[in-house]
């Protein structure tokens, strides 16, 4: 039993959250770029050697960091919506954490990210792979 809003009563909730998570991962995606070409250009053009796993690296820091700060990443803030776990609440740092390790490994290998960008297009809360297996949920942010 959680205590999550209820996807067939309170559907508000869970409203539009797919095409919203997209809007959230471009804005995200894009600020992600912009800290990989300022390290780039911070250690004089050699980060361009190992240019996707510093893409990795900075976009698992930029999560984790701003997932723990918020429960949502600055482009789920722009889109409106939030994480929240099993309970209702906010993610803490573990979770987030998690939550990181689950999108970051989902991106290392697409079929991962496929299969979860399906799940949210099909299940009733809208949850991607990661968000099942660590029971979390993409919810509108409460005004």
């Amino acid at each position: 039993m959680t205590s999550l809003p209820d996807p067939d009563y309170q559907a508000e909730f869970y409203a539009n959250t797919p095409p919203k998570r997209l809007v959230a991962w471009v804005v995200d995606s894009i600020l992600i770029v912009i800290l990989s070409l300022i390290t780039v250009f911070l250690t004089a053009f050699v980060g361009l050697i190992i240019w996707p796993l510093l893409y990795l690296v900075i976009g698992f820091v930029y999560r984790a960091a701003t997932i723990t700060s918020g429960s949502a990443t600055l482009g789920m803030r722009f889109a409106g919506i939030e994480l929240r776990d099993l309970s209702g609440r906010r993610l803490d740092s573990q979770q987030a954490i998690l939550h990181s390790v689950g999108y970051s490994f989902s991106i290392a290998i697409p079929v991962l990210q496929v299969i979860s960008i399906i799940m949210m297009l099909t299940n009733s809360r809208g949850q991607g792979l990661s968000d099942s297996l660590l029971g979390t949920v993409m919810l509108n942010r409460r005004v």
